[in-house]
């Protein structure tokens, strides 16, 4: 199942995709009366997480009277969008793909370990909301299609096998990184990461535009990914290439923290970042599966374009922080 949420009047509500339509429950409950008191979980994207269970069957029996009756339904192009969730926490997988790791200079820790970092709600904006190009923050920004896993079910240390279980679904998340803040050098030439002010800053995490739940992804590991900027294929992989899968990385996350409903990891991205053709902070491009060398880091007026099959695109456009 696939669901947004989207602007109602003075209040954010949540739909479910139908085709090229969208059904809100809370309206078709409205016209009919037919779904009950329970349908209230769809205030929120937080609530339906959290009721998921009891939210899928109203979900669906939501869209077969609103295809019937034809209430609660209007075009999805029409919809106005915001993030599918704003979650408090987003638990972030660096170097988790051979071919990005192969492209850079790397930490101490690249490719051994998950690397472990972590963005807030104050990173995110929606899709078609704007990235901001801040001059005083750096000059290098890039941006990165990672897939995010939503956290369905609440657990600590979690174990491998059971892992999928508690996820609700999956989401697309652009880790934007400030390559100037975040690469490093010792005197002995050798590099680390300064992943705090690299990656959590003012729009670092475009998020959206739909979540779609695991009984339509129950794989998250065969699913193409890649990023288009301006156009020009930057990233195309398959997350097959992850070194951690989702299961490993949410069994990882949850050795340190309980994994809430509502909580985001977002599990590392393929080569053809920009960084790859910044020789000055260790950038190697490597090519291959079609992609085109980045001319340069983001620049306002870029619209940069993240893709994973079965969830859709997450657009973006770079504008300067001086308006």
């Amino acid at each position: 199942m696939k669901l947004a949420s989207y602007q109602h009047q003075d209040e954010v509500r949540v739909g479910v995709v139908d085709g090229d339509q969208l059904v809100d429950p809370l309206a078709v409950e409205t016209g009919t009366s037919a779904l009950g008191a329970g349908i209230r979980c769809f205030a929120t994207m937080q609530g339906v997480i959290e009721n998921q269970e009891q939210a899928m069957l109203l979900a669906r029996k939501a869209v077969e009277i609103s295809r019937e009756k034809g209430v609660g339904r209007f075009a999805l192009a029409e919809a106005r969008l915001v993030e599918p969730l704003r979650p408090s926490t987003i638990l972030c997988a660096g170097s988790n793909y051979l071919s990005h790791n192969a492209e850079k200079a790397g930490s101490d820790t690249s490719g051994k370990e998950p690397e472990f970092f972590v963005k807030t709600a104050d990173c995110i904006v929606p899709h078609k909301g704007n990235i901001v190009h801040d001059a005083a923050l750096t000059q290098k920004l890039d941006g990165e299609v990672e897939l995010a896993v939503v956290i369905g079910k609440p657990g600590r240390h979690i174990p491998r096998e059971r892992a999928l279980e508690h996820v609700f679904g999956y989401t697309i998340v652009n880790d934007v990184t400030a390559r100037d803040r975040q690469v490093r050098f010792r005197p002995d030439g050798s590099s680390w990461y300064e992943l705090g002010r690299g990656k959590v800053f003012d729009t670092s995490a475009p998020i959206g535009p739909f979540i779609v739940t695991t009984d339509d992804i129950p794989d998250p590991q065969v699913l193409n990914i890649s990023s288009r900027v301006n156009g020009e294929l930057r990233q195309n992989s398959n997350t097959s290439q992850m070194m951690w899968g989702v299961a490993e990385l949410v069994h990882v996350f949850s050795v340190n923290l309980t994994l809430r409903p509502g909580m985001v990891i977002i599990t590392g991205t393929p080569s053809g970042t920009a960084w790859s053709m910044d020789k000055e902070l260790g950038g190697k491009w490597s090519g291959g599966n079609g992609i085109v060398p980045a001319k340069g880091y983001l620049q306002p007026g870029d619209e940069i374009e993240c893709e994973i099959e079965n969830i859709g695109i997450l657009s973006n456009r770079v504008v300067s922080s001086a308006g």
